[in-house]
């Protein structure tokens, strides 16, 4: 866990000992809230395991539901989400989606789901789906899982790096992703790709070992339960592009969804989606594209005010470093998020 993440772990410890969340929730819940999640499977025992945080159990997903209902939150499409943002009488909602379209959203979280009659939305990748895009973050945990040292050159100059163990495999990790992370995304990718090349780690099988394929988001789509929305062609950080290409990825994404699936996705999410990956540009882009909404990863409940940024709404990640019920409560209350946002309910520039 980074310090980040540390602080804010301790900040969801002192709100919850203190009951200040529950004080505040009135004035920090919002309308409602947009969930995210990623993977759900079995939790399993690794020494070195740094995308875990884009895990979560079957069973804290069920408990999400039920700490979500508890807190007086109707489970709703993101359609009927969206048209009671617009509805001050309207009760408050809660849209749980998941991003880029893994087999285990099919296989372990849907069950789950329908157990529950709880909507769901899956935002899928079709480069994900046909096998061309590259799970470049996976694909750097497999290599380090593989090596036991390597050189690569990094902004700051070449360096070699230890990974015998799971703690240094852990430090790489953080090494290349860190220095690689904030520059230009070809160049993370053409090194994560030549240290997959040396792992013997092939991009291709990865994508069809963790994703669904065409007719597995087929079928994902047939769900009454589903709405199937776009994640671009090949999940790149649409802010370090030009615009024409971020524009492409987003409206091919959705045309190739259509064509595969016989239906059209109303409703984006942008890749890492961090202020760094989309920013005004994109949701501009989004809106024009007749997008209906577009989500983000920037932290944050749903305010009325939001109805005027449908292209740059926020969400709260149910993720594996958090998973327990008394944190999943503190963070329903908002409290943390108008916090995290210094007071803020909008962060959309």
């Amino acid at each position: 866990m980074s310090l980040k993440h540390h602080v804010f772990s301790a900040v969801l410890t002192a709100l919850w000992a203190t009951g200040a969340h529950k004080a505040l929730a009135p004035a920090a819940q919002g309308r409602g809230v947009i969930l995210m999640l990623h993977r759900v499977r079995p939790a399993e025992a690794a020494a070195f395991a740094p995308n875990a945080l884009l895990e979560v159990t079957p069973g804290f997903l069920e408990e999400a539901i039920l700490a979500v209902r508890a807190a007086g939150l109707d489970i709703v499409t993101l359609d009927e989400a969206l048209a009671r943002l617009s509805d001050e009488a309207a009760p408050p909602f809660a849209v749980f989606t998941f991003d880029d379209g893994y087999r285990d959203t099919l296989d372990v979280a849907l069950p789950v789901m329908r157990r529950h009659a709880a909507p769901l939305t899956v935002y899928a990748t079709p480069g994900f789906a046909d096998r061309t895009a590259s799970l470049w973050w996976v694909e750097l945990e497999r290599a380090l899982q593989a090596l036991t040292r390597i050189e690569i050159d990094l902004p700051a100059g070449p360096v070699r790096l230890d990974c015998a163990s799971p703690a240094a495999k852990k430090k790489a990790f953080d090494t290349i992703y860190w220095s690689l992370r904030p520059g230009p995304e070809e160049g993370l990718r053409t090194a994560v790709s030549t240290l997959a090349r040396a792992a013997g780690t092939d991009s291709a099988a990865v994508a069809d070992e963790l994703c669904l394929d065409w007719p597995g988001l087929a079928a994902l789509a047939s769900d009454p339960l589903v709405t199937i929305g776009a994640h671009t062609m090949s999940h790149p950080m649409l802010a370090k592009h030009p615009a024409a290409v971020a524009e492409a990825e987003m409206a091919f994404s959705r045309e190739m969804l259509a064509r595969h699936l016989g239906l059209t996705p109303r409703h984006f999410a942008y890749p890492v989606g961090d202020p760094g990956s989309a920013g005004v540009r994109e949701f501009e882009a989004a809106r024009r594209l007749g997008f209906a909404s577009a989500v983000t990863t920037r932290p944050g409940m749903v305010f009325s005010d939001h109805a005027a940024h449908l292209t740059a709404l926020p969400r709260l990640s149910l993720n594996g470093l958090f998973q327990r019920r008394r944190d999943l409560d503190v963070l329903l209350s908002g409290v943390p998020f108008l916090l995290w946002n210094r007071g803020r309910r909008l962060k959309v520039a």
